[in-house]
C-alpha cells in the first residue's frame, strides 16, 4: 500500500513523443494517470540542429552590409542562379589586398598576348615549312653560322647515306644510269683525284670531289620535276637515236631557259616514264626522279591505263567480247581491265574503242585489237592512274604537275 501510496503522488509533465517513439510505447496509452506527491524529473535531450555554410564574401563591394540571417547572405552571393564565384586577391591602387569576383586587368592583357604570340609562332611555322618543302631553306650543314658541333649532329642524323656513284651521276644528270656506267667504265670519271671504274662504289656528293671528262660535278641537285606531256605522233621516247625526233626535243626552249628562271641551280636530266610507240600519242609523264619513274612504270604497281583506240571497219559485239578476253604478250596472257565502245561522233566516221589495262606490256591495247580481227587507225592514251590528260592542253605542250597529280596516280613519294 505504501508503494501504492508514493506511485499516487507522482506527476508526469510536458512529455513530448515523436511519431516513432509514440509507435513504440503503444502499451502506455492503456495505462491510467497516476498522481504521486514525489516529484520525478525526465532528462530527454535531442541532437542539435546541422550548421548552416558560411555565405561566400560579398567581393567587390565598397559597402559591406552585414545580415542577421545566414539565408539572405547566401541568396545575394549567388543572386539566384548557382552561379560560383572565384575570388581573386589583388593589391588595390592603395597598396591593401582586397577580393574581387573577377582576374586583373594585367592577367588578361597577359593571355591575350600569348594568345597572339602562338598563333604568331604557327604561322612562321608553316611558312618554313613551305620553304623546306620548296627547297629554299639550305640544309643545317651548310649554314655557316652553326656550330660544329650543330653540323656534325646534323651529318649523324639528317645527312643522306653515301649512294653509287652511277646513281648519284644521273641524278646529277649527266647521264641514265647505264650511260653513267659507261663513262665510268671508260675512266672518264674521277673521285677525289682517282680514276674509278666501278659504279657501285659508294661516295658522298657533298664531301667528294668527282670530276666527270675533266668538269666537276656540282654539289646541288637539280629540283625534282614532274611534267605531263600530250605527245604528239611521229615522236619517239628515247633521246639515244639522234636520227628520229625524239619527245625530249620539245624540252629545248625549257632548258635554254633554265638558268634564267633558276640560277645556281644546275639543269636537270630529263627522262620519261616508260614508252609510247612511235604511233601512239597522248599523256606520258616526263621527270628526273628515277624512283618515281621506276616505281610508275613497273608492272607490279598495277596502273590504270587508259586509251582510246580508233579502229578500221565495224565493230561488233564478238569483237568486244575477244578483246575482253585477253592475249598472249611476252608469254604472259593480258586482260584489260575495261572494253567499251564509244557512241559515235558526226566529225570522226570510224568507231572509237576505250580500252583501259594495267599490265603495262609492250603494243598491248595493240595486241589485244589486233587479236580480235581489227586494225588500229589511231591510238592516243588519256589517263594514267588518277590523272587525266587536260582537255586544253595542246598536242606537244606540256604542263607541271602538282602534288595532288602525283597523288591521283598513286605516287606517295
Amino acid at each position: 500500500m505504501g508503494s501504492v501510496a508514493t506511485l499516487s503522488s507522482l506527476h508526469v509533465h510536458h512529455l513530448v513523443f515523436s511519431k516513432h517513439s509514440v509507435s513504440l510505447f503503444k502499451p502506455l496509452r492503456t495505462l491510467p494517470r497516476i498522481s504521486c506527491s514525489s516529484s520525478l524529473q525526465f532528462n530527454i535531450s535531442f541532437a542539435p540542429p546541422k550548421p548552416k555554410p558560411n555565405p561566400p564574401p560579398q567581393l567587390d563591394v565598397p559597402n559591406h552590409q552585414h545580415h542577421d540571417d545566414d539565408d539572405s547572405v547566401v541568396a545575394d552571393a549567388c543572386s539566384g542562379t548557382g552561379q560560383l564565384f572565384i575570388p581573386w586577391i589583388v593589391r588595390g591602387e592603395d597598396g591593401n589586398l582586397k577580393l574581387q569576383a573577377h582576374p586583373p586587368a594585367r592577367l588578361i592583357h597577359a593571355l591575350a598576348d600569348a594568345k597572339t604570340q602562338n598563333a604568331k609562332k604557327k604561322k612562321k611555322q608553316s611558312k618554313e615549312k613551305q620553304k623546306k618543302e620548296s627547297g629554299v631553306v639550305a640544309s643545317a650543314a651548310e649554314d655557316r653560322n652553326l656550330s660544329k658541333a650543330a653540323r656534325r649532329f646534323y651529318n649523324e642524323n639528317f645527312r643522306e647515306p653515301p649512294q653509287r656513284l652511277s646513281k648519284v651521276l644521273a641524278a646529277a644528270g649527266v647521264a641514265s644510269r647505264r650511260n653513267s656506267e659507261e663513262l665510268i667504265f671508260e675512266g672518264k670519271v674521277t673521285v677525289n683525284g682517282s680514276v674509278c671504274n666501278t659504279p657501285q662504289t659508294r661516295v658522298d656528293r657533298a664531301r667528294d670531289v668527282i670530276y666527270v671528262n675533266g668538269n666537276r660535278l656540282p654539289k646541288k641537285l637539280p629540283p625534282k620535276l614532274y611534267l605531263a606531256l600530250n605527245k604528239p605522233k611521229g615522236y619517239i621516247c628515247s633521246s639515244g637515236d639522234r636520227e628520229s625526233k625524239s619527245v625530249m626535243s620539245l624540252f629545248d626552249d625549257y632548258l635554254k631557259s633554265w638558268d634564267r628562271r633558276n640560277q645556281g641551280l644546275p639543269k636537270p636530266r630529263l627522262f620519261t616514264v616508260g614508252r609510247l610507240d612511235v604511233a601512239t600519242g597522248g599523256l606520258i609523264i616526263v621527270t628526273n626522279d628515277g624512283d618515281f619513274a621506276q616505281a610508275l612504270a613497273h608492272p607490279s604497281f598495277k596502273l590504270s591505263k587508259e586509251y582510246i583506240a580508233t579502229v578500221e571497219g565495224v565493230v561488233n559485239k564478238q569483237h568486244l567480247v575477244a578483246i575482253s578476253k585477253g592475249t598472249i604478250i611476252e608469254g604472259v596472257h593480258c586482260t584489260p581491265d575495261s572494253v567499251e565502245l564509244l557512241p559515235r561522233q558526226p566529225d570522226i566516221s570510224r568507231p572509237r574503242l576505250r580500252i583501259v589495262v594495267h599490265e603495262g606490256r609492250n603494243h598491248e591495247v595493240r595486241e589485244l585489237v589486233k587479236n580480235a580481227g581489227l586494225e588500229v587507225h589511231s591510238l592516243k592514251r588519256v589517263r594514267i592512274g588518277g590523272y587525266r590528260l587536260p582537255s586544253d592542253l595542246g598536242i606537244g605542250k606540256h604542263v607541271e604537275l602538282k602534288r595532288t597529280d602525283l597523288k591521283a596516280m598513286g605516287w606517295k613519294g
